[in-house]
């Protein structure tokens, strides 16, 4: 149980989730950029949550060595995972079709957090909902994030009860 607890406390859990935020951010500007595949609202709200992540990795990274602390990042890495599951599950259910809701060109956000305006390039809309593309093996860019996102929130969850046991 010791070693387990550790992992809840050891940086480089929080550098390989800064790694894998960064290679995420990568790969949706790849295909946006280099085979042309213009991003959805919903995967416009998939970046934002990634882009989070990445910045309370950061903070936590520079705040390491308080054990409130790390179990509060634990705790809002969780609630990154769920707005993640939630989004990638609506993303999936829009590509499938068994959700139907308007998918439109605006984030939803109020005017003074415009995050398409300030870096349109990465945040900005360019399509509607509809399909993803596929990735490798016929596996469509929603159907691997829903599996990925799942499998942070497990990750994550588990992490922050272990996180609330002292580190010996």
């Amino acid at each position: 149980m010791n070693k387990i607890t550790n992992i809840a406390f050891d940086d480089r859990y929080w550098l390989l989730a800064l790694f894998s935020g960064f290679a995420l951010l990568a790969v949706a500007l790849m295909f946006q950029y280099g085979l042309d595949e213009q991003p959805c609202v919903m995967c416009i709200h998939v970046r934002l949550w990634i882009s989070l992540l990445i910045i309370v990795v950061v903070i936590r990274l520079l705040i390491n060595r308080r054990p409130l602390f790390n179990s509060i990042s634990h705790f809002i890495m969780t609630l990154i995972a769920i707005g993640l599951t939630e989004r990638s599950y609506q993303l999936l259910g829009t590509e499938r079709g068994f959700l139907f809701g308007s998918c439109n060109f605006s984030l939803g956000f109020p005017d003074w957090l415009a995050f398409d305006q300030w870096l349109p390039s990465i945040y900005g809309v360019e399509t509607s909902c509809g399909y993803t593309p596929k990735l490798i093996f016929d596996i469509t860019m929603a159907e691997a994030l829903i599996v990925m996102s799942a499998l942070f929130l497990i990750i994550s969850s588990s992490l922050f009860v272990m996180s609330l046991f002292k580190k010996k």
